[in-house]
């Protein structure tokens, strides 16, 4: 009955697991038609022969299948994303400055997780007021990668955690982490929402606060998803541009 067409990429990440270490080939059976339009609109459907739909209303962000040194190409399905005009009014400083935050998890997924691709999709919301965006990867995961760099014994929540903190990285002389502070005071303020599930592990954030628990069955690699809320009539920016505007 509902398919959140964001979730086409860790879909479509395992099928490509199922097909190399089962299965071969994939088809489909049924897809009731409202769903079935949905992701012939995103092209998550042409890689298994389905013909393409336009999307009129665009509300679907393309399903993508990239390589770890495609980061430019993903730079771009971000800065478009970040440019679409139902989110809030952002700075030009703000929008890069978001940008740079969400390619940072891409930079983390090609050097850390050993994967072979990784998968991004998208989706507007009208009725919910909300765009949903959402990256995967088939790699190690933050457990894996974090425990070997520290020689740790971590679960795969805390190692989430842990990553998650400001200036964290498992990333050898380079300060840093995965750069979610300002990702993370926008999303707030804007009453969206992130989650990351990695193994069996499950981090959260919203408005009230974060939250971290045991993901009930196991993802092998990562999942990051992130809300940006459409409804919100705020204006955003960075307090240095305030800051500047005093000055003069």
């Amino acid at each position: 009955k509902w398919f959140s067409a964001n979730l086409c990429a860790p879909l479509g990440a395992i099928f490509d697991k199922l097909k190399t270490e089962i299965l071969g080939n994939i088809k489909f059976k049924y897809i009731p038609d409202d769903i079935k339009s949905v992701l012939q609109k995103n092209k998550f459907l042409l890689h298994y022969g389905f013909a393409k739909v336009t999307d009129y209303n665009n509300t679907a962000i393309e399903f993508v299948k990239l390589q770890p040194n495609d980061g430019r190409y993903f730079k771009n399905i971000v800065e478009r994303l970040i440019n679409r005009p139902e989110l809030p009014d952002l700075s030009n400083a703000l929008k890069k400055k978001i940008t740079e935050s969400v390619y940072e998890m891409f930079v983390n997924a090609q050097i850390h997780s050993k994967t072979e691709f990784i998968y991004t999709c998208g989706q507007f919301f009208p009725n919910r007021h909300s765009i949903w965006f959402t990256i995967v990867d088939l790699g190690v995961g933050f457990k894996t990668r974090v425990n070997e760099r520290f020689e740790q014994n971590f679960s795969a929540k805390k190692a989430i955690e842990w990553a998650v903190q400001s200036g964290h990285t498992t990333k050898v002389r380079v300060s840093g982490g995965l750069g979610l502070s300002m990702l993370k005071e926008f999303i707030t303020n804007n009453r969206g929402q992130m989650q990351i599930v990695s193994g069996d592990g499950f981090y959260g954030f919203n408005s009230t606060g974060e939250f971290v628990r045991d993901f009930n069955g196991e993802f092998p690699g990562t999942i990051i998803t992130m809300e940006f809320k459409t409804d919100d009539k705020n204006s955003y920016c960075l307090s240095s541009e305030i800051q500047a505007k005093d000055i003069f």
